[in-house]
């Protein structure tokens, strides 16, 4: 029997509700209101009273207004055509609306229903399945798509038949099974899944055991992240946020990309909608779009659907690594996030936390990074999903609680810092309080040691002395001057900024810069350690200043250069002679 209920009280898009029945927590119901059903899900129970957050405006609610619950939680819909697909959070296809808005209760289909898909059968009769396991393929894109048994299946089936290679709509049955009992189920290409609850149907979930390389210095030498792994870029505005989350979405190791603009500015929103789509993939040449799902909310759209965006956006995640896909997920910001739930947290009247925002913010955030991993699925293949969230903290205040709550579940952490970005010093990432907790993990060093060469951990260690202690001498020379310290100082000094300006620094917007594999970085970083081990001997800082700028030009027109013997050997060369006239 379905649950009703009235509504009793209403502060902005809270609304209390007398039920007649039981309802459960983060159960829909439908709000009637002038004909139209408003999408609302409840957030807490109190005995006969339910508390509700509205996905619309409520504008013209009123206490007595009908309430249904509807028995089920907010779903995600899932089969081909979700790659290309611009949603908001609740999954509705915004390129196929009618005008520019959406309206109120109108709710659009998020799957093209009348597209034909080519079909390969991989199950056969009389195979035994289980929830994920695949049953056929359709190609997304050039993308392999499975087609699995629902994630809602429990126990084993059996295979009573597949359809047979050809092309099919995503709600023909594709296959039929028996359950225990012998009863029929019949399986099509699409399946719903609630957003809320983590994907299992994988065997394990291991360590991440190799790094995602994202064609970004900073990254993948100085802090990588693994493949599988979280991390989270926190910075004041104007930082470069934006650009170094296209450059990690256009250049990573993945198959599939997910952007979640989970309350970002309209303004911002709309650049994510014009210039990503179109961004080449440098990996195949084709449009990035091609394998790439948006999920978008902006931050004038109801608190709720900005809190259901990176859940959607998770959801589509980890439906493809149980096709065994390696997923990125790039959230932006996860600051508007937490307000969303700290402006439910408020109209609740509940006991605040730190700056208000809820007493749970932590343990919040942190199941939801649980979520992002590496796992082996039941057929012994590999699937991934690498979160990177985007935090904008006001007055790029980093003690600040979604900050301290996000560092606690990432295990990378890109610190942009404004006056590296107001000097230019792009990617504006903090070499310093930046870290990636996974050079901690032996899986990661002896990855690190065979990929790229043996001891790379203690060379980047190195690097990181060597920045740790120029700034250190930077601030010596402020304070006492030029001629008040020794030329020692100044050495070490122009040391980091050869670090700094040759190899942390790149340029996002040039065709060979911008993308800088891993065996460039091994040569250029091996290169300048060469320079800074050795010992030099200036007769006054001047010299010492024009001899590191020489070698800093050389070294920043490498990056310019294609990367191949030739080239860089010319520019070994040069560095070499410039060393020799200085009689060093």
């Amino acid at each position: 029997m379905t649950t009703t209920g009235k509504v009793t009280g209403i502060v902005s898009n809270l609304v209390t509700v007398q039920t007649d029945g039981p309802v459960s927590e983060n159960e829909l119901c439908h709000i009637r209101l002038d004909g139209t059903d408003l999408l609302a899900e409840v957030i807490k129970v109190n005995a006969d009273k339910a508390q509700v957050q509205v996905f619309e405006s409520t504008r013209g609610l009123h206490p007595g207004d009908k309430v249904e619950f509807l028995g089920k939680m907010l779903e995600a819909s899932l089969g081909p055509g979700l790659l290309s697909s611009v949603y908001d959070g609740l999954q509705n296809d915004l390129s196929s609306m009618e005008g520019v808005f959406l309206r109120r209760g109108e709710y659009t289909d998020p799957l093209d229903h009348e597209k034909l898909w080519d079909f390969r059968p991989i199950a056969k009769p009389g195979d035994t399945v289980k929830a994920s396991d695949w049953l056929g393929e359709v190609t997304e894109g050039w993308l392999p798509h499975k087609i699995m048994v629902p994630f809602s299946f429990n126990g084993e089936y059996t295979v009573r038949s597949v359809s047979p290679e050809g092309s099919y709509r995503i709600d023909d049955t594709i296959a039929v099974l028996n359950d225990a009992e012998g009863n029929e189920v019949k399986v099509t290409m699409v399946q719903k899944w609630p957003v809320k609850v983590a994907v299992k149907g994988y065997r394990e979930k291991p360590r991440p055991s190799r790094i995602m390389e994202t064609g970004v210095r900073v990254i993948d030498s100085f802090d990588p992240i693994a493949e599988g792994g979280t991390g989270f870029i926190p910075g004041p505005f104007g930082c470069g946020k934006t650009v170094l989350q296209h450059a990690i979405a256009k250049q990573g190791e993945a198959d599939v990309i997910v952007m979640a603009a989970c309350g970002e500015r309209a303004n911002e929103v709309v650049e994510i909608f014009t210039e990503f789509p179109e961004l080449i993939d440098p990996h195949t040449g084709r449009k990035l779009m091609e394998r790439t799902t948006i999920i978008c909310n902006t931050s004038n759209m109801p608190v709720a659907a900005r809190e259901a965006s990176v859940y959607t956006a998770m959801t589509i995640c980890e439906y493809y690594r149980a096709m065994g896909l390696r997923c990125l997920l790039l959230a932006d910001s996860t600051s508007r996030w937490a307000q969303a739930l700290r402006e439910m947290s408020n109209r609740m009247e509940e006991l605040p936390g730190a700056d208000a925002f809820p007493v749970d913010l932590s343990a919040i955030i942190s199941n939801f990074y649980a979520r992002a991993g590496m796992v082996v699925l039941p057929n012994g293949k590999t699937g991934a999903v690498t979160f990177i969230g985007t935090v904008s903290p006001a007055g790029g205040n980093l003690k600040e609680p979604v900050t301290e709550s996000t560092k606690k579940a990432a295990r990378c952490f890109y610190a942009l810092e404004q006056n590296r970005a107001d000097q230019k010093r792009y990617p504006a990432v903090n070499p310093i309080d930046s870290y990636s907790k996974y050079l901690e993990y032996p899986e990661i060093v002896e990855y690190l040691d065979e990929k790229i060469e043996p001891g790379w951990v203690e060379k980047i260690n190195k690097a990181k002395n060597f920045v740790r202690k120029g700034k250190e001498m930077a601030e010596q020379i402020n304070i006492l001057g030029d001629d008040g310290v020794p030329m020692s100082y100044h050495e070490a000094y122009w040391k980091s900024e050869l670090i700094d300006f040759a190899f942390l620094q790149q340029d996002a917007f040039d065709a060979i810069d911008c993308l800088c594999p891993m065996e460039r970085q091994k040569y250029m970083l091996n290169l300048i350690l060469d320079i800074c081990d050795r010992s030099f001997k200036f007769e006054d800082f001047e010299k010492c200043r024009e001899f590191f700028k020489n070698i800093i030009n050389l070294m920043r027109q490498m990056n310019y250069s294609e990367f191949n013997s030739d080239n860089f050997n010319r520019y070994r060369d040069e560095i070499s002679k410039t060393i020799e006239q200085n009689g060093n």
